[in-house]
Protein backbone atom coordinates (compact mmCIF):
# COMPACT_ATOMS: atom_id res chain seq x y z
CA UNK A 1 0.00 0.00 0.00
CA UNK A 2 1.67 3.61 -0.78
CA UNK A 3 1.85 6.34 1.88
CA UNK A 4 -0.84 8.45 0.12
CA UNK A 5 -3.45 5.48 -0.28
CA UNK A 6 -2.21 4.85 3.84
CA UNK A 7 -2.79 8.79 4.67
CA UNK A 8 -6.36 8.65 2.85
CA UNK A 9 -9.20 9.35 4.77
CA UNK A 10 -12.68 9.29 3.96
CA UNK A 11 -16.14 9.96 5.46
CA UNK A 12 -18.83 7.73 6.72
CA UNK A 13 -20.82 7.79 3.70
CA UNK A 14 -17.40 6.78 1.45
CA UNK A 15 -16.28 4.21 4.06
CA UNK A 16 -19.85 2.00 3.63
CA UNK A 17 -19.84 1.92 0.31
CA UNK A 18 -15.96 0.99 0.32
CA UNK A 19 -16.65 -1.68 2.76
CA UNK A 20 -20.04 -2.91 0.76
CA UNK A 21 -21.98 -2.34 3.48
CA UNK A 22 -24.58 -0.08 5.09
CA UNK A 23 -23.79 3.35 6.81
CA UNK A 24 -26.15 2.10 9.67
CA UNK A 25 -23.86 -0.90 10.05
CA UNK A 26 -20.89 0.92 9.92
CA UNK A 27 -22.15 2.98 12.88
CA UNK A 28 -23.21 -0.06 14.83
CA UNK A 29 -19.78 -1.77 14.46
CA UNK A 30 -18.67 1.18 15.84
CA UNK A 31 -20.68 1.51 18.51
CA UNK A 32 -19.76 -2.16 19.87
CA UNK A 33 -15.92 -1.44 19.80
CA UNK A 34 -15.21 -3.23 16.38
CA UNK A 35 -13.47 -0.01 14.95
CA UNK A 36 -11.93 2.66 16.16
CA UNK A 37 -13.35 5.71 16.31
CA UNK A 38 -12.56 8.61 13.41
CA UNK A 39 -11.00 11.67 13.75
CA UNK A 40 -12.99 14.19 13.67
CA UNK A 41 -13.54 17.89 12.45
CA UNK A 42 -16.29 19.41 13.63
CA UNK A 43 -19.26 17.20 13.40
CA UNK A 44 -17.67 15.31 10.65
CA UNK A 45 -15.47 12.17 11.09
CA UNK A 46 -13.28 10.93 8.99
CA UNK A 47 -11.99 7.07 8.45
CA UNK A 48 -8.52 5.55 7.23
CA UNK A 49 -7.46 2.16 5.33
CA UNK A 50 -7.09 0.68 8.81
CA UNK A 51 -11.33 1.11 9.46
CA UNK A 52 -11.75 -0.02 5.67
CA UNK A 53 -9.79 -3.03 6.31
CA UNK A 54 -11.12 -4.10 9.83
CA UNK A 55 -14.78 -3.87 8.31
CA UNK A 56 -13.73 -5.84 5.30
CA UNK A 57 -12.58 -8.76 7.62
CA UNK A 58 -15.75 -8.55 9.23
CA UNK A 59 -17.87 -8.35 6.54
CA UNK A 60 -15.70 -11.75 5.20
CA UNK A 61 -15.92 -13.39 8.42
CA UNK A 62 -19.73 -13.35 8.42
CA UNK A 63 -20.10 -13.63 5.10
CA UNK A 64 -18.36 -17.62 5.61
CA UNK A 65 -20.70 -18.25 8.47
CA UNK A 66 -19.42 -16.71 11.37
CA UNK A 67 -21.90 -14.96 14.26
CA UNK A 68 -21.23 -11.46 14.98
CA UNK A 69 -20.43 -12.58 18.65
CA UNK A 70 -17.89 -14.65 17.31
CA UNK A 71 -16.47 -12.10 14.95
CA UNK A 72 -16.71 -9.36 17.80
CA UNK A 73 -14.90 -11.80 20.11
CA UNK A 74 -12.36 -12.82 17.78
CA UNK A 75 -11.35 -8.79 16.90
CA UNK A 76 -11.53 -7.32 20.28
CA UNK A 77 -9.02 -10.14 21.77
CA UNK A 78 -6.72 -10.01 18.84
CA UNK A 79 -3.84 -7.11 18.47
CA UNK A 80 -5.01 -4.11 16.46
CA UNK A 81 -2.30 -4.82 13.90
CA UNK A 82 -4.00 -8.18 13.18
CA UNK A 83 -6.68 -7.26 10.74
CA UNK A 84 -4.85 -7.64 7.12
CA UNK A 85 -3.01 -10.76 9.30
CA UNK A 86 -6.52 -12.32 9.27
CA UNK A 87 -7.49 -11.28 5.75
CA UNK A 88 -4.64 -12.86 4.32
CA UNK A 89 -4.70 -16.45 6.53
CA UNK A 90 -8.57 -16.28 4.87
CA UNK A 91 -7.35 -15.26 1.19
CA UNK A 92 -4.49 -17.85 0.84
CA UNK A 93 -6.89 -20.71 1.16
CA UNK A 94 -8.55 -19.46 -2.30
CA UNK A 95 -6.29 -20.82 -4.81
CA UNK A 96 -4.91 -18.97 -7.36
CA UNK A 97 -7.16 -19.68 -11.47
CA UNK A 98 -4.22 -17.29 -13.14
CA UNK A 99 -2.34 -19.92 -14.20
CA UNK A 100 -5.91 -21.18 -15.83
CA UNK A 101 -7.57 -17.58 -17.31
CA UNK A 102 -10.95 -17.90 -19.00
CA UNK A 103 -10.87 -17.53 -22.62
CA UNK A 104 -13.71 -16.85 -25.29
CA UNK A 105 -14.24 -19.29 -28.08
CA UNK A 106 -16.69 -19.52 -31.26
CA UNK A 107 -19.29 -22.36 -30.71
CA UNK A 108 -17.85 -23.50 -33.72
CA UNK A 109 -14.45 -23.92 -32.75
CA UNK A 110 -15.18 -25.64 -29.68
CA UNK A 111 -17.24 -27.93 -31.26
CA UNK A 112 -14.43 -28.95 -33.84
CA UNK A 113 -12.42 -30.06 -31.03
CA UNK A 114 -15.25 -32.35 -29.66
CA UNK A 115 -15.92 -33.65 -33.06
CA UNK A 116 -19.67 -32.48 -32.76
CA UNK A 117 -21.89 -30.53 -34.24
CA UNK A 118 -21.88 -26.71 -33.80
CA UNK A 119 -25.31 -26.68 -32.34
CA UNK A 120 -24.69 -30.32 -30.42
CA UNK A 121 -26.50 -30.37 -27.16
CA UNK A 122 -22.50 -30.91 -25.12
CA UNK A 123 -22.52 -27.02 -25.38
CA UNK A 124 -25.37 -25.93 -23.94
CA UNK A 125 -24.79 -28.76 -20.82
CA UNK A 126 -21.12 -27.72 -20.36
CA UNK A 127 -22.80 -24.02 -19.53
CA UNK A 128 -25.31 -25.64 -17.15
CA UNK A 129 -22.75 -27.10 -15.76
CA UNK A 130 -20.82 -24.09 -14.92
CA UNK A 131 -17.95 -24.80 -17.23
CA UNK A 132 -18.82 -22.46 -20.00
CA UNK A 133 -20.73 -19.28 -20.19
CA UNK A 134 -22.52 -17.71 -22.97
CA UNK A 135 -21.53 -14.87 -24.74
CA UNK A 136 -23.62 -14.55 -27.78
CA UNK A 137 -24.73 -16.43 -30.62
CA UNK A 138 -21.74 -17.64 -32.17
CA UNK A 139 -19.54 -17.43 -28.94
CA UNK A 140 -18.76 -18.81 -24.83
CA UNK A 141 -16.43 -17.84 -22.53
CA UNK A 142 -14.38 -21.16 -20.91
CA UNK A 143 -14.45 -20.82 -17.18
CA UNK A 144 -11.84 -23.42 -16.90
CA UNK A 145 -10.51 -23.63 -19.90
CA UNK A 146 -7.96 -26.52 -19.01
CA UNK A 147 -10.98 -28.64 -17.97
CA UNK A 148 -13.39 -27.83 -21.03
CA UNK A 149 -10.19 -28.45 -23.64
CA UNK A 150 -9.75 -31.66 -21.77
CA UNK A 151 -13.69 -32.94 -21.57
CA UNK A 152 -13.80 -32.12 -25.57
CA UNK A 153 -10.85 -34.03 -26.38
CA UNK A 154 -12.35 -37.05 -24.21
CA UNK A 155 -15.41 -37.08 -26.48
CA UNK A 156 -12.93 -36.61 -29.76
CA UNK A 157 -11.80 -39.59 -28.38
CA UNK A 158 -14.70 -41.71 -28.32
CA UNK A 159 -15.94 -41.18 -25.04
CA UNK A 160 -19.88 -39.86 -25.20
CA UNK A 161 -21.18 -36.33 -24.74
CA UNK A 162 -23.35 -37.81 -22.11
CA UNK A 163 -20.42 -39.74 -20.96
CA UNK A 164 -18.59 -36.99 -19.99
CA UNK A 165 -21.50 -34.63 -18.69
CA UNK A 166 -22.23 -37.62 -16.50
CA UNK A 167 -18.46 -37.82 -14.36
CA UNK A 168 -18.17 -34.09 -14.54
CA UNK A 169 -20.70 -33.50 -11.35
CA UNK A 170 -19.39 -36.65 -9.53
CA UNK A 171 -15.59 -35.52 -10.04
CA UNK A 172 -16.59 -31.97 -8.64
CA UNK A 173 -19.01 -33.56 -5.59
CA UNK A 174 -16.07 -35.64 -4.58
CA UNK A 175 -13.15 -32.72 -4.90
CA UNK A 176 -14.89 -30.97 -3.14
CA UNK A 177 -15.36 -33.16 0.05
CA UNK A 178 -11.46 -33.79 0.11
CA UNK A 179 -10.91 -30.15 -0.68
CA UNK A 180 -13.21 -29.30 2.52
CA UNK A 181 -11.40 -31.65 4.80
CA UNK A 182 -7.93 -30.61 3.49
CA UNK A 183 -9.07 -26.81 4.57
CA UNK A 184 -10.52 -28.35 7.87
CA UNK A 185 -7.27 -29.87 8.88
CA UNK A 186 -5.09 -27.37 7.81
CA UNK A 187 -7.17 -24.76 9.46
CA UNK A 188 -7.44 -26.83 12.39
CA UNK A 189 -3.44 -27.90 13.03
CA UNK A 190 -1.75 -25.04 11.23
CA UNK A 191 -3.81 -21.90 11.52
CA UNK A 192 -5.44 -22.56 14.57
CA UNK A 193 -2.85 -22.59 16.77
CA UNK A 194 -1.33 -18.92 15.25
CA UNK A 195 -5.08 -17.40 15.98
CA UNK A 196 -5.44 -18.70 19.85
CA UNK A 197 -1.57 -17.44 20.06
CA UNK A 198 -2.72 -14.13 19.33
CA UNK A 199 -1.17 -13.89 15.85
CA UNK A 200 2.25 -13.38 17.09
CA UNK A 201 3.84 -11.02 14.45
CA UNK A 202 7.01 -13.35 14.71
CA UNK A 203 5.12 -16.61 13.06
CA UNK A 204 3.31 -14.69 10.03
CA UNK A 205 5.96 -15.17 7.66
CA UNK A 206 6.41 -19.02 8.62
CA UNK A 207 2.25 -19.90 9.45
CA UNK A 208 1.47 -18.54 5.61
CA UNK A 209 4.83 -20.40 3.88
CA UNK A 210 3.72 -23.67 5.60
CA UNK A 211 -0.21 -23.24 4.12
CA UNK A 212 0.98 -21.83 0.49
CA UNK A 213 3.32 -24.78 0.54
CA UNK A 214 0.60 -27.62 1.31
CA UNK A 215 -1.81 -26.13 -0.96
CA UNK A 216 0.06 -27.94 -4.28
CA UNK A 217 1.09 -30.79 -1.83
CA UNK A 218 -2.79 -31.37 -1.67
CA UNK A 219 -3.23 -30.85 -5.30
CA UNK A 220 -0.20 -33.73 -6.51
CA UNK A 221 -1.42 -36.37 -3.59
CA UNK A 222 -5.04 -36.32 -5.35
CA UNK A 223 -3.42 -36.77 -8.54
CA UNK A 224 -1.19 -39.15 -7.74
CA UNK A 225 -3.80 -41.46 -5.70
CA UNK A 226 -6.49 -40.71 -8.80
CA UNK A 227 -3.58 -42.17 -11.27
CA UNK A 228 -3.56 -45.17 -8.97
CA UNK A 229 -7.05 -45.61 -8.48
CA UNK A 230 -7.60 -45.22 -11.84
CA UNK A 231 -5.35 -48.00 -12.81
CA UNK A 232 -6.76 -50.38 -10.58
CA UNK A 233 -10.73 -49.62 -12.00
CA UNK A 234 -9.27 -50.44 -15.27
CA UNK A 235 -7.79 -53.86 -14.33
CA UNK A 236 -11.00 -54.99 -12.34
CA UNK A 237 -12.77 -53.84 -15.35
CA UNK A 238 -10.65 -55.60 -18.07
CA UNK A 239 -10.97 -58.58 -15.50
CA UNK A 240 -14.70 -58.72 -15.98
CA UNK A 241 -15.03 -58.09 -19.53
CA UNK A 242 -12.20 -61.44 -19.84
CA UNK A 243 -14.77 -63.20 -17.74
CA UNK A 244 -17.36 -62.25 -19.97
CA UNK A 245 -15.55 -63.27 -22.81
CA UNK A 246 -15.05 -66.35 -21.46
CA UNK A 247 -18.42 -66.96 -20.48
CA UNK A 248 -19.40 -66.66 -23.79
CA UNK A 249 -17.09 -68.87 -25.11
CA UNK A 250 -18.13 -71.70 -22.50
CA UNK A 251 -22.19 -71.73 -24.12
CA UNK A 252 -22.50 -74.48 -26.11
CA UNK A 253 -23.00 -73.64 -29.79
CA UNK A 254 -27.08 -73.58 -30.77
Amino acid sequence: MTDAARDEEFTVDVLAERAGMTVRNVRAYSTRGLIDPPRLEGRTGYYTQKHLQRLVLIRTLLGRGFTLAAVEDAILKSPSTASHVALDLLNIFEVDDAQDPTEVISRAELASLSNVSPDHKLIDQMIELGLLEHVDDQTVRMLNPSVVRQGAASVALGLSPDSVVDIVPHMREHLEQISDRFVHHVSRDVAQPFLDAGLPQEEWPTVFERIDQLIPIASQVVVAMFRSVLREAIEVEIGHKLEELAAEGDQPSP
